[in-house]
């Protein structure tokens, strides 16, 4: 799918902003969806507000997935339907730069499912942490956010679960902005 209205990478350090993360089914936004969406609202490097919410697949959640996010089928089988979560999200979003870590796989996904099911277009322009990582932090073996996180002594406990993926974030950026920008 073209995005023709995807925003721009931004290699950027804002203090209002949106930590977006998402998890799904599988790896490619063509034939998989998404399970859970979080989104973590943040005014002046201080968190105001979150959105959270599973979204009810159309098809079974795989053994991989259930292993990697502890999602199960029976944690969906009442959840809401996608269109629902994904434009409570977009209103939740607005027009903030988004961040998140290997956030390209995030927006791409959120663009493709958003215009699918609601007909919105998502042009928020976004920065990635696990660039600012890789620049921060060479010296690493690899960038993971959880590799990242146990650097800075963040808690990686709940890792990929998507609210707890945007809060592992979120302190993981912090933490390179103040590196980079010398404070």
């Amino acid at each position: 799918m073209e995005r023709r209205f995807k925003g721009a990478s931004l290699f950027a350090f804002p203090s209002d902003y949106t930590v977006v993360d998402i998890e799904t089914n599988g790896l490619s936004s063509g034939g998989c969806e998404i399970i859970e969406v979080s989104a973590i609202k943040v005014r002046g490097d201080v968190v105001q507000s979150t959105f959270s919410s599973l979204i009810k697949p159309t098809e079974p959640i795989g053994w991989f997935i259930t292993n990697l996010t502890g999602i199960t089928d029976d944690m969906v089988e009442d959840a809401p339907d996608a269109k629902d979560v994904l434009g409570r999200f977009y209103d939740f979003v607005g027009k903030d730069i988004i961040v998140g870590h290997n956030v390209n796989f995030d927006v791409n996904f959120l663009y493709d499912k958003l215009w699918l099911h609601n007909g919105l277009v998502l042009d928020n322009s976004f920065v990635d942490t696990l660039k600012l990582a890789r620049k921060a932090l060479p010296h690493l073996s690899n960038h993971k956010q959880t590799t990242v996180a146990e650097y800075y002594g963040i808690s990686t406990l709940g890792a990929h679960r998507a609210l707890r993926d945007c809060e592992i974030c979120n302190a993981c950026y912090l933490n390179i902005k103040k590196l980079l920008k010398g404070q």
